[in-house]
């Protein structure tokens, strides 16, 4: 991968746990924000293994659909 990366939530919810910090190293598919909507608990992954350079929400962060929650480098 090179460049940057964006993982975004795919609904709105809240933000429930925030499972990687700045500095992070990331493997595809590795569980990054946990968001509850509708009472459920949804984990949301990185589709590519990087490096994790910043982290856009906290705990119980209302997000909306599309809304960044972590960028990462390649």
């Amino acid at each position: 991968m090179s460049g940057m990366a964006e993982i975004r939530s795919a609904m709105a919810g809240v933000v429930m746990q925030v499972l990687v910090s700045p500095g992070d190293r990331v493997d595809a598919g590795q569980d990054v924000v946990i968001l509850e909507s509708m009472k459920m608990q949804i984990p949301v992954s990185a589709e590519e293994a990087g490096t994790v350079s910043r982290v856009a929400v906290q705990e119980g962060q209302f997000v909306d659909e599309g809304e960044l929650l972590v960028e990462m480098d390649g």
